[in-house]
């Protein structure tokens, strides 16, 4: 009999995140032949976004709806995934490496007295045995795990693993669960979250980065006029966050964001190493800095010296001339 593997699904603002379909490739990849069963925690009318899952590749996924769903907890998350799991007997769990992942998957993998492979880049098969590729030393390197025994479970980096295309003729079962979310030591009265438009920053396949260099608030306006011609998104290095020209949940590196994308845009940055650790493995990368011996340009693709300012008007206007 195949193995089955369960897949833990995130949403936000009533929809799945990208991540949530890349992590059923992922599990297809482990388990070709296996069963994908996926998971939907949340308040009330999970149906669609379940079957947004199967329509991605589940084969079938389990809903469990509670009042202390409605917004993220480890303890709620946790009682109601671990019910899921329980009633399942699965041979391995995926869910994506973001800020819930990151919080939850650990709880889960010490409940259940499993190892845990987080933030994976790339799965590669060779008959049975799988191998997990992940980033270590701030993306200076990247090790492979492989798991000899026992559950296999990993939470994979946005961005990396491609989704398998949307097909809307599969059909599969969605269940509903019944779980006593009870003994929450934590209890979200509000939530307050910054508006932002446009793509999200850690699943975008553009983004435009500023730093320093960037001199003010007023600079960051350009590099969202870049950043929405080209369909991407705006980040920032800490610096710029720490000098005020922007907000930190723009952040990206070592204590900020990780972010992968098709195409990073480094404007004004200089390249800190705790930069580089969150957008040293993006596919390809474009520094923009008048400083030729800056750091950034060591792992830029494609460099241009120049005054930034006189710089991306004239990126914005050849994008525009293109569309």
């Amino acid at each position: 009999m195949s193995e089955k593997i369960v897949v833990i699904g995130e949403a936000r603002d009533g929809e799945l995140r990208n991540v949530t379909f890349e992590a059923i490739a992922a599990a297809k990849q482990i388990q070709s032949d296996g069963e994908i069963v996926g998971v939907l925690c949340g308040k009330e009318n999970l149906e669609q976004q379940a079957q947004e899952m199967i329509y991605y590749g589940a084969n079938r996924v389990v809903t469990v709806a509670h009042d202390n769903l409605e917004t993220y907890t480890p303890e709620g998350y946790g009682q109601a995934v671990l019910a899921v799991i329980e009633a399942e007997s699965p041979g391995g769990i995926v869910m994506g490496h973001t800020s819930i992942g990151k919080d939850l998957t650990p709880k889960l993998a010490s409940k259940l007295g499993s190892g845990l492979v987080s933030d994976a880049v790339e799965i590669q098969t060779d008959g049975d045995e799988v191998t997990f590729i992940r980033p270590i030393y701030s993306g200076k390197a990247f090790e492979k795990k492989v798991i000899t025994s026992g559950l296999t479970f990993v939470t994979i980096r946005p961005n990396n693993i491609a989704m398998s295309e949307r097909d809307e003729s599969r059909t599969g079962e969605v269940t509903a669960k019944e779980v006593d979310i009870t003994d929450l030591r934590t209890v979200i009265k509000d939530v307050i979250r910054k508006a932002s438009e446009g793509v999200d920053l850690s699943e975008a396949n553009v983004i435009v980065a500023g730093g320093r260099g960037v001199k003010s608030a007023d600079g960051f306006k350009p590099l969202y006029e870049l950043a929405d011609a080209l369909g991407g998104a705006v980040g920032a290095s800490r610096g710029a966050c720490d000098a005020d020209y922007c907000d930190y949940s723009l952040q990206i590196g070592q204590t900020g964001k990780v972010v992968t994308p098709d195409l990073y845009i480094a404007v004004g940055i200089s390249g800190a190493i705790q930069h580089l650790a969150g957008m040293s493995n993006s596919k390809v990368i474009v520094a923009i800095n008048k400083d030729a011996e800056s750091n950034i340009f060591n792992v830029a693709d494609y460099g241009i010296v120049g005054d930034l300012f006189e710089i991306i008007p004239l990126l914005i206007e050849e994008v525009k001339q293109l569309k």
